[in-house]
């Protein structure tokens, strides 16, 4: 009889990929796959540590696991598991705990723990690699889109940051291997890639001369690969959009001109504080290089308020900043004091309250410049890759993305299908932030 198996996610895009090699190891394996719920015999759940929610949900999921099935092998790994000095080792809750360096590992790890028929914690983690740790997939969660981890690691070490010690120094992925698992997507009928990694512009820096390889080169030759339609870019750091770069990319139709450029804060101080390579007028030329290039692309960025010593005029020239760069999304957080990092023990800690009411402020800026960004593109063609049939205020629609990854239904029509790509004349909205596109084919 198979062994039952349910897997979780906490964090970013390259624990959900990390989650999915796995999940496919175990299948291999002879695994049942099922889901988080109640009547597994293993539980695998990958946490994440980015702040001190996501370290108190990931405690939260083992616990669940070990309810919904005493007798089951509970599975630590990720992020937290590497930082939490070795408190889940006491955690009854907790059978196995699986370091970040061994996740390609889990299936003789699990053969051994069985083998040795131990009720006890189960510890192979923590010792870091120079070398990139290969997991790879051959098919994803979303139908449609496949994100692809490239790299992993941070040399950066910002000072509110906990993940260059969760994940260690950077290692990049040869890029053979990502070509091969790219071919093996686009033969499985995938059109779009999302390229991805804890600090993705780090990509190549670790290789020898005599293998140098850029961010820019890999995608260069995954632009060349067959069947797929659309390369996206996870997270960028601002130093790297260069003219070259930009114009590099422009050039290649198939790159989509939607951007994730990591900002953080708009003040100078607080950059400087936070240990950002970067001051805000170099993140605003770059900005403007990709503009210049790709017209009118989704820029999206992150921004954490609230950080140490952020004083109210401190705040104000970020929030002024922001309002000035015009992003499609800005995604908030609130700062979170992580136990190890420079930033936990510096001096001008501020209240929750204070970081709440300049969330709120942000999060308010926000919404107005999605809605602005959305409206420019009402009247304007777009490619929309189908990406699942959903019923809206009782109409059936397909669901997809355009290249700027704005969200479009299409009404329903025989002839559609999920994973169809469409050219639709977005008429208006249909909904907050989904756009109508009727076929303008």
């Amino acid at each position: 009889m198979k062994k039952k198996v349910a897997l979780h996610n906490l964090g970013c895009k390259v624990n959900a990929y990390e989650v999915e090699a796995m999940q496919q190891l175990l299948e291999q394996a002879g695994y049942e796959i099922v889901p988080f719920e109640p009547g597994a015999d293993v539980y695998v759940i990958n946490t994440c540590t980015v702040t001190n929610i996501a370290d108190r949900k990931s405690r939260q999921m083992l616990h669940k696991a070990k309810k919904m099935n005493p007798d089951a092998v509970v599975v630590a790994t990720g992020c937290y598991v590497q930082t939490d000095e070795g408190k889940l080792e006491k955690d009854e809750a907790v059978d196995l705990v699986l370091g970040n360096n061994q996740k390609k590992n889990i299936v003789e790890v699990l053969s051994e723990y069985e083998e040795e028929h131990q009720r006890q914690s189960h510890i192979i983690k923590i010792n870091q690699t120079r070398e990139y740790e290969e997991l790879e997939i051959s098919r994803t969660a979303e139908h449609v889109r496949a994100y692809i981890k490239v790299q992993d690691g941070c040399n950066q070490f910002c000072t509110y940051c906990i993940i260059p010690y969760a994940r260690g120094r950077v290692r990049s992925r040869e890029k053979e291997n990502i070509l091969k698992e790219v071919h093996k997507l686009a033969e499985a009928g995938y059109k779009e890639v999302v390229l991805t990694g804890i600090h993705l512009s780090s990509y190549g820096v670790d290789f020898p001369e005599d293998k140098k390889e850029t961010l820019l080169s890999l995608i260069q030759a995954v632009n060349e690969v067959e069947g797929i339609k659309r390369i996206r870019l996870g997270s960028l750091e601002p130093g790297i959009v260069t003219e070259e770069f930009a114009k590099e990319l422009a050039a290649m139709p198939k790159v989509c001109p939607h951007f994730h450029l990591s900002l953080q804060s708009g003040c100078d101080a607080t950059l400087e504080r936070m240990n950002r390579r970067y001051r805000s007028a170099e993140y605003k030329e770059r900005c403007e290089l990709l503009r210049k290039y790709f017209g009118n692309p989704a820029l999206t960025t992150d921004v954490i308020v609230g950080f140490p010593m952020e004083s109210e005029e401190d705040f104000q020239a970020s929030y002024d900043f922001v309002k000035d760069i015009h992003f499609y999304e800005t995604h908030i957080f609130k700062y979170s004091r992580r136990h190890g990092t420079k930033a936990a023990a510096m001096d001008g800690q501020l209240t929750e309250a204070v970081k709440a009411v300049r969330s709120d402020k942000m999060l308010e800026l926000h919404q107005i410049r999605a809605t602005e960004y959305e409206n420019s593109l009402l009247g304007q063609k777009a490619e929309v890759l189908l990406e699942e049939k959903v019923e809206i205020e009782g109409a059936d629609y397909y669901l997809g993305h355009s290249r700027e990854y704005v969200k479009v239904a299409v009404p329903v029509q025989e002839k559609y299908q999920v994973n169809d790509m469409l050219t639709v004349k977005v008429e208006r909205f249909l909904q907050p932030h989904i756009l109508l596109g009727e076929d303008a084919e």
